[in-house]
């Protein structure tokens, strides 16, 4: 948990979550902040299994999957290829296209390009295209007359995609089952805010939306895991234009390691589909492997 990505503090929340639940379920657990001395943490420790609860940029991205590895321990959540392909989001929707999911027209810019002009009619979104939770997002909106004035420590390439208008939707699939379909309700965009704080966003579940959109949902999430090569529990996003039926559902991102703090998304789906979050846990902890 923990660990050096912008996502920290909710990773911290994330491990806190899991670890007070796994101990009420009766197995033995170690919190440890992942910083450079992990190897030799994990080596001191020795666990039958970690736990990974690091969000972001090392932690989601096949970094710290390949230590586990090299290691022989195993761990929850997608493996190496499978959170290192989820992470890079121009490259999932490679693949997301090939398996025939709809997804939003996109590519990959230099920062400074993006500074200088429109790379896309408004409206677009940029954003980094390997970090999670919103982090470094810009919303570019129909008719500016200027591009982004992105921050100086931006990423020197970053994702620029269309703006999809809509109600947001997400699906947790847990091993080979999509559980159910949330929309997430907001004043306005859904950004790192309305996702970790108290009442930022109000969750709806299951959606009031059609059934046919409903079962395209569950379908598309499940495909997404499925062609990513994850394993364990994901989480996809989507937009859906409820002007335009199915034809205006979007698959946005699926996420690897997604949040399991007191207001996240899946622990809501699993309990809704009848998994209390310490059997949740638990499942994932028996779940956990590595390829040795």
């Amino acid at each position: 948990m923990g660990g050096p990505s912008a996502e920290r503090e909710v990773s911290l929340s994330s491990g806190r979550e899991c670890a007070a639940a796994l101990r009420g379920e009766g197995y033995d657990v170690i919190e440890v902040d992942a910083g450079p001395d992990l190897c030799a943490r994990l080596d001191e420790i020795k666990p039958d299994v970690a736990f990974n609860a690091l969000h972001g940029r090392w932690g989601e991205d096949g970094c710290v999957q390949g230590i586990l590895e090299w290691m022989g321990i195993p761990y929850t959540h997608a493996g190496v290829l499978a959170s290192a392909l989820a992470m890079d989001k121009e490259k999932a929707k490679i693949a997301f296209r090939a398996e025939g999911l709809p997804v939003a027209e996109s590519g990959l810019w230099p920062a400074e390009t993006i500074r200088r002009r429109h790379v896309m009619a408004p409206p677009y979104v940029v954003k980094p295209y390997n970090e999670g939770s919103s982090v470094g997002v810009y919303i570019v909106p129909e008719g500016a007359n200027t591009p982004p004035d992105l921050a100086a420590d931006s990423p020197e390439v970053m994702m620029v995609e269309a703006y999809l208008p809509g109600r947001e939707l997400t699906t947790t699939v847990v091993g080979d089952r999509a559980l159910a379909v949330t929309e997430i309700v907001t004043d306005g965009w859904y950004d790192y805010e309305a996702k970790y704080a108290e009442g930022g966003s109000r969750h709806v579940i299951p959606a009031e939306i059609p059934p046919e959109i409903e079962l395209h949902c569950l379908d598309y999430a499940l495909r997404a895991h499925e062609v990513l090569g994850c394993r364990g529990v994901s989480r996809t996003d989507f937009r859906w234009d409820d002007t335009r039926g199915v034809d205006g559902l979007v698959l946005l991102e699926t996420n690897t390691q997604p949040g399991m703090t007191p207001t996240s998304l899946v622990p809501e789906q699993a309990a809704a589909a009848g998994i209390g979050f310490g059997p949740l846990c638990a499942w994932m902890v028996e779940d956990a492997s590595c390829n040795r």
